[in-house]
């Protein structure tokens, strides 16, 4: 199809293109015809009330970092209302410049962009918070400032994850157990003295066969998830923190969790969601950036760009 796709991500020439999604989506779209067009946060504007985009155009190539895997072509300002979709694919801390995007991008969505995801939804489903709308599906979990609080639910289930709300690829994750003598100082960091919510989860042990990730497509799952198995003396399975991918087939249980979900993700537009399980729970889900497409796509022969796009111009064509 001749469709203009805009993109907004962190700088394409620092990626691993053999593992990134949002470099796969680009390889996808541009086998479909479509017309690429790259920018970055700070490339979108507003002038009297209207989104612009200082965009670049670009054509990418399936090679290794080492060689040149993508080219720009020329750069000019024009409005946002000139592209069909808008991928956000801007990665984590969600901090007020991406909220500000968010706000920019939902005027050129009223302007007949499809921007996915969803700019509102994106700033009402934290990845950490969104999995507590689903209390059926996640593991003894509390949210608070308090210290107090964070150390009785440590008390009470002896073996505990902590993280922060706002960060990505497992940065900042702590286990903490009831007799661990640095509980006060990790707390006292993490909440800055109780000024800050965290996070905390009772350790699921299975988290050593992998802490899965599960892509969804309009709230339907590819049906293979990514375990990433963490290293030795680890305990996150992230890729970023040194985690192992294996493919693994979905399980029943996973499938149930990811129809409790799914209702939801298609009522809200986020049309492309990725799913963190350990065990029966889910512990995130991950709307801003997910990823795994690659690495899912490569094992079994996939192509979920390919579905992902099939979806989006459905809605196109509507």
């Amino acid at each position: 199809m001749n469709l203009i796709l805009g993109i907004v991500m962190d700088p394409i020439q620092r990626i691993k293109p053999y593992k990134d999604s949002s470099f796969a989506m680009l390889l996808e779209a541009q086998r479909r015809g479509y017309q690429l067009r790259y920018m970055e946060p700070q490339d979108i504007y507003l002038k009297d009330g209207k989104p612009f985009g200082r965009y670049s155009e670009l054509k990418v190539w399936d090679r290794p970092a080492e060689e040149q895997y993508f080219g720009f072509g020329k750069t000019f300002d024009a409005p946002l209302a000139e592209m069909d979709i808008v991928l956000i694919r801007q990665d984590p801390p969600f901090n007020n410049d991406y909220l500000y995007s968010t706000h920019m991008l939902e005027l050129a969505e009223a302007e007949g962009v499809l921007v996915v995801n969803k700019p509102q939804s994106l700033r009402d489903a934290n990845e950490k918070l969104f999995a507590s709308w689903f209390p059926q599906c996640i593991p003894p979990t509390i949210v608070s400032a308090s210290p107090e609080q964070i150390k009785g639910f440590i008390q009470e289930h002896h073996d505990t994850i902590l993280k922060p709300l706002d960060a990505m690829g497992g940065a900042s994750i702590f286990r903490v157990r009831s007799d661990d003598p640095n509980t006060n100082v990790i707390i006292e960091t993490m909440t800055d003295h109780g000024r800050h919510h965290i996070m905390a989860q009772v350790y699921l042990p299975e988290i050593t066969q992998g802490d899965k990730r599960i892509l969804l497509i309009n709230g339907e799952p590819i049906d293979y998830s990514l375990a990433r198995i963490p290293a030795e003396g680890e305990t996150r399975g992230n890729i970023a923190a040194g985690g192992t991918g294996i493919g693994m087939e979905l399980t029943e249980r996973e499938r149930w969790l990811c129809s409790q979900i799914a209702p939801t993700l298609r009522a809200k537009g986020l049309h492309f969601v990725g799913l963190d399980v350990i065990g029966d729970y889910i512990t995130e889900i991950n709307v801003t950036s997910p990823t795994c497409i690659r690495e899912l796509d490569a094992q079994f022969h996939l192509n979920i760009a390919g579905t992902l796009f099939e979806h989006l111009e459905t809605i196109l064509s509507a």
